[in-house]
């Protein structure tokens, strides 16, 4: 049998009993989860698909009204700049009105399902407001003209006004602008909203994860891009271990385009092991691609992009005989769940121990372990297998818009912070709490849960799945 370790941060009322009635097991936990042998040290965290970029700040907005639990108040609005790893902008609006933006915060493209939009009956509205307004449509007086605005838009009043609409779908929030101009834009977008079906993402590889023997072909990996091609990266032990990346013709593979199918090739007398694969691409993020931060900072959707840098990367774990398992994470926000996928591609069952729970995946089989997380939880898992085999799976789950009211019921601070001097502005460095940052209401966490148990039951629940993708 192998284990799984876990932390977990609790936020919110009533986490510091519960930290303190944990403390000894949680750091427990948590020393074994940093000092583990080579499955603790060789798993890694949660991939992250598309692009990966930091915050620059908000760049160009003006101020908004909320009608909140403390009356009415000023907030910034407008369009956030993000620099991408690798090279290439991004432009996005914001989808939560009430959680700050944290300073420098790292933000990865994400499916709509991991994120507020999965289940916002609205998501669909608010893609349609950026495909039809301001960046995307830069003739301000043909805008200003279709939306009925007299004396036309400035470009801070075009985000402002776009900024607006899509809080009011996005929050439900009573809001408004507070220029004339830009409140005319915001009623216009709001009503001529329509349903538009989730972008694709911009890189992706399906599964992220395949196990088999080892003297055949692994796979396969499935390249879906709106790139027009993209560059493969062969495991970093490449040249000692023998393992290729190849086509179905078996022959080695440096270049793939979307819908590509890519195997790892990995020798008969390879002992058991693992590999990854990287998939790099330039490319323009698709308008309507969420934006979700690894620090709960406010989620982003976005609005234009640059020629960017993206990647995807998958893994093969091999063996002659016992259990292979391959395992790949997703979060999901309908269900409130880190959903845990493991295939188990051997001749006998990959048992392992999951928060206090014993789970057997028997040969060729496919199963998912869900894992309940309270919004804003932090998690970190690592399961360990055979032959040193570690997978890391670690975020937060970051799945609703914030309401404005703390748990101890008093009400949020809405930060005015970068304050625009006039109804409209641009700001050349600002990056705290922007757009209608919240004051308030941290998260108490950063304590390591280490076999939580809740009410007697444990923290999961197994449910038999499809194998089909997710996102």
């Amino acid at each position: 049998m192998f284990s799984a370790y876990s932390a977990l941060s609790v936020p919110g009322r009533g986490a510091a009993r519960l930290a303190a009635a944990t403390m000894v097991s949680g750091l427990a936990a948590a020393g074994v989860l940093a000092g583990a042998g080579p499955a603790a040290a060789d798993g890694t965290a949660q991939g992250r698909d598309g692009a990966t970029a930091t915050v620059n700040g908000l760049k160009t907005y003006g101020t908004a009204v909320l009608d909140g639990a403390m009356g009415e108040q000023e907030v910034p609005a407008g369009l956030f700049e993000m620099s991408v790893d690798g090279g290439g902008t991004l432009q996005t609006y914001c989808v939560d009105i009430q959680t700050p933006t944290q300073k420098d915060a790292k933000y990865h493209e994400t499916p709509w399902s991991g994120t507020s939009l999965g289940t916002n009956p609205h998501a669909g509205r608010i893609r349609w407001i950026l495909h039809n307004s301001y960046p995307q449509v830069n003739d301000l007086a043909a805008l200003a003209k279709k939306a009925g605005v007299r004396g036309g838009l400035t470009e801070q009043d075009a985000a402002a006004g776009t900024q607006v609409a899509i809080w009011r779908y996005s929050d439900g929030a009573e809001v408004r602008a507070a220029d004339p101009q830009a409140e005319r834009l915001a009623d216009y977008l709001e009503k001529k909203a329509r349903a538009l079906a989730e972008p694709a993402a911009s890189l992706t590889l399906d599964p992220p994860a395949v196990a088999g023997r080892p003297g055949e072909r692994i796979g396969p990996v499935t390249v879906h891009t709106n790139a027009d091609g993209a560059t493969v990266t062969p495991p970093a032990d490449a040249a000692t271990s023998g393992v290729r990346i190849v086509g179905k013709d078996g022959r080695a593979v440096t270049s793939v385009t979307d819908g590509s199918q890519v195997f790892f090739d990995v020798p008969e007398d390879a002992p058991p092991g693992t590999a990854e694969l990287t998939v790099q691409a330039s490319t323009t993020v698709p308008v309507g691609r969420a934006f979700a931060s690894e620090s709960r900072s406010q989620t982003q959707i976005l609005a234009g992009s640059s020629e960017s840098a993206v990647s995807a990367s998958a893994t093969a774990t091999w063996g002659a005989r016992g259990p292979v398992p391959a395992l790949s994470a997703v979060e999901d926000c309908a269900e409130g769940s880190l959903d845990i996928t493991a295939v188990n591609k051997g001749d006998e069952a990959f048992t392992f121990e999951l928060l206090g729970t014993e789970y057997s995946i028997a040969a060729g089989e496919t199963r998912t372990v869900a894992v309940p997380l309270q919004e804003g939880q932090s998690y970190d898992f690592t399961i360990s297998g055979p032959d040193g085999f570690g997978k890391r799976f670690a975020g937060v789950l970051d799945c609703r818009t914030q309401t404005g009211e703390s748990e101890d019921g008093q009400s949020t601070q809405i930060l005015g912070e970068p304050a625009p001097a006039t109804a409209g502005g641009t700001s050349a460095d600002t990056n705290l709490a922007e757009t209608g940052g919240s004051g308030v209401t941290p998260l108490i966490g950063g304590i390591a849960l280490g076999l939580v148990v809740v009410g007697g039951t444990t923290l999961l629940v197994l449910r038999r799945k499809d194998a089909g993708p997710r996102g």
